[in-house]
């Protein structure tokens, strides 16, 4: 494990998986966010506008690192059709070294400069159970 003070997850909730996929596909075309999970079939209940609601919503869980964090949310209140989006982040002490390190090299790139394919790993996906 290595410090992840750099690091941040970012929960960021949409009405729809079509607005979920449209925003995570203009943060990661930016390069704000190394990864964005979609979960769809959240309720969330909550008072809005003194009128307690319930909604079906789509959480985005976006990993990122705090430099980012500025703009991304910048990006998301542009492009969300909510009022109020929530935006929310969450500091991280530590994690994989590897990951983090996959983190730093997939945000703050432009197309043009990826990642050299030697430093490059393919994720593997191990399924549990």
């Amino acid at each position: 494990m290595k410090s992840a003070a750099r690091f941040a997850v970012v929960l960021v909730t949409t009405p729809n998986l079509r607005v979920a996929r449209k925003l995570a596909g203009a943060v990661l075309d930016a390069r704000l966010a190394a990864c964005a999970n979609l979960v769809p079939g959240l309720e969330s209940h909550y008072v809005w506008q003194g009128k307690r609601e319930r909604t079906r919503e789509v959480l985005t869980v976006m990993k990122t690192t705090r430099k980012q964090l500025a703009a991304l949310e910048a990006l998301v209140v542009e492009l969300h059709p909510y009022d109020t989006p929530e935006f929310l982040t969450l500091t991280l002490s530590q994690g994989n070294a590897r990951y983090l390190k996959w983190i730093t090299e997939s945000v703050g790139m432009t197309r043009s400069s990826p990642v050299p394919a030697a430093k490059t790993r393919k994720l593997r996906r191990v399924r549990v159970g």
